[in-house]
């Protein structure tokens, strides 16, 4: 199952170990402050600034809900003895935990990315196929 803290923190995650608890460095457990400033940038007008203070708020909340979530679907795999956390349980999470608002768009978009790679898939198979036909 993957570490709810690499999801968020990316390649160059670090963690080090306290009496077998694994303790996370800040920057590793925060979505990147860039990605959240640019998000909180197209919401707005576009000569609207934003302070630093509440890009680092907005930060610190979108970090927790997404760990938050993330953690109510990996309990959910454990107990199925799995150890992969898919999109599926994402969003069984999110209702779950009463965030129906979110689930339904989310389930709609993970509908809509799954046939776009069975045709992407499908596309390359039959340019793979017509390659190897010369």
């Amino acid at each position: 199952m993957e570490d709810n803290n690499n999801l968020l923190g990316g390649a160059g995650s670090s963690s080090s170990s306290i009496n077998g608890e694994m303790m996370i460095k800040e920057q590793d457990r925060l979505l990147p402050i860039a990605n959240v400033g640019r998000i909180m940038k197209q919401s707005l007008p576009q000569n609207a600034k934003i302070s630093k203070e509440a890009k680092e708020t907005m930060q610190e909340c979108v970090s927790e809900f997404i760990s938050f979530v993330t953690g109510e679907a990996s309990d959910k795999c454990k107990k199925e003895r799995r150890k992969t956390v898919n999109g599926d349980d994402i969003c069984w999470a999110l209702k779950t935990l009463g965030f129906d608002d979110y689930a339904e768009p989310l389930q709609r978009y993970l509908h809509r990315y799954r046939e776009l790679e069975v045709d992407q898939r499908a596309n390359n198979n039959s340019n793979h196929h017509q390659d190897t036909d010369h």
